[in-house]
């Protein structure tokens, strides 16, 4: 990969979670694909967020302990994502106890990554940068895993941050990068939580604020928010994810709710990455071949643009009942075009939790 950036997976959305033998399948399809590691985040897992004080259920916790030993067999390195949800509020930063206890229950994992996710909470904290930068010092001293990544609150210049959590502290990101220990790396989503097109120029500035480049958190093909669950994106990344490699201190994507459909977008990233003349077009007619079967690559080709630009509430009753029929006459091994029925179906629902769409 050019200048050797670290391309993996985050499961991070709100909504339709993936199921454990998804989670499984995922390392088989990365490993060949060209990725390098997978981060366990997904916001319906309480324990990680509302409930992050408490144990995972028996079951829970062998299901885990069994997939982290799988990307070990597989080369693919496992990270898991720990939202403290009110660790930062004033009587937060006393509740030292908990949070080791559950670093120490973390690292039975040995997870090769820990990321400390501050997103989704309040921000119109005084001192804000100083408790993150606090908290993260000891989660790095107690943890075992060989990096650490901090999401701050405000990880992107989208005034919808403020507007849902409230107005960002003064200097927040300088104090920020200035505070913590450059060995921690920064989430960053770009200009908007949902960033279509990244500039060199940009990037340059985060990296300035932050001193550090960014751990791009890439929303593509992501698709969990109130618009964009209405919507299926399945084309390859834009000609500027090829161009902004050397200014990222790793590049981890957030697909979408559909397991199976995310595998276009995903499968396009490394591309970007190793294609001199990469083609964004040109490849999507490749991987429909590679990863479905005719017929269903057929539909695909034809409906994409659609799905991803109209979605369903342009796409009238009648029409849509009549294309669900048909994808789910296409029946395949891939899992494909079942979850464009179910779509259609309107059976992968919005999560109102999902704030920042």
């Amino acid at each position: 990969m050019i200048n050797n950036t670290p391309l993996g997976v985050i499961e991070g959305f709100f909504g339709r979670s993936w199921s454990w033998q998804q989670r499984t399948e995922l390392a088989t399809f990365l490993q060949p694909t060209g990725y390098g590691y997978y981060l366990y985040a997904p916001k319906s897992d309480t324990r990680l967020r509302s409930q992050w004080r408490q144990d995972w259920s028996q079951d829970d916790w062998q299901a885990l302990c069994t997939l982290r030993q799988h990307y070990r067999t597989t080369g693919i390195e496992f990270g898991i994502g720990l939202s403290p949800l009110d660790l930062c509020a004033p009587n937060g930063r006393t509740d030292s106890v908990c949070l080791s206890a559950k670093i120490d229950r973390i690292n039975q994992l040995q997870p090769d990554i820990l990321a400390l996710l501050f997103d989704d909470m309040r921000g119109d904290i005084p001192q804000l940068a100083t408790i993150q930068t606090e908290l993260a010092h000891r989660v790095a001293a107690s943890s075992n895993a060989s990096k650490i990544i901090l999401c701050p609150t405000y990880y992107s210049d989208d005034p919808i941050l403020e507007k849902v959590f409230g107005a960002r502290p003064s200097g927040y990101w300088e104090a920020l990068g200035q505070q913590l220990d450059s060995s921690i790396d920064i989430f960053w989503t770009g200009p908007k939580v949902c960033t279509e097109q990244f500039t060199r120029s940009h990037l340059s500035d985060v990296a300035n604020r932050l001193q550090r480049q960014p751990f791009l958190w890439d929303n593509y093909p992501v698709n969990d928010g109130a618009t964009k669950s209405k919507h299926l994106y399945l084309k390859p990344f834009g000609s500027d994810r090829a161009d902004i490699g050397d200014l990222l201190a790793g590049h981890a994507v957030n697909p979408m709710n559909q397991f199976n459909l995310s595998k276009l977008a995903l499968a396009s990233l490394p591309h970007a990455y190793t294609d001199a003349s990469y083609q964004p077009d040109r490849l999507f007619n490749t991987l429909l071949e590679q990863l479905c079967p005719p017929a269903l690559g057929a539909a695909l080709q034809e409906d994409a643009a659609r799905f991803t630009a109209e979605g369903l509430d342009a796409i009238e009753p009648e029409v849509r009942a009549s294309l669900a029929q048909r994808y789910r006459q296409l029946v395949d091994d891939s899992g494909m075009s079942a979850e464009v029925a179910d779509w259609l179906a309107g059976k992968y629902s919005f999560d109102p939790a999902c704030l920042t769409d």
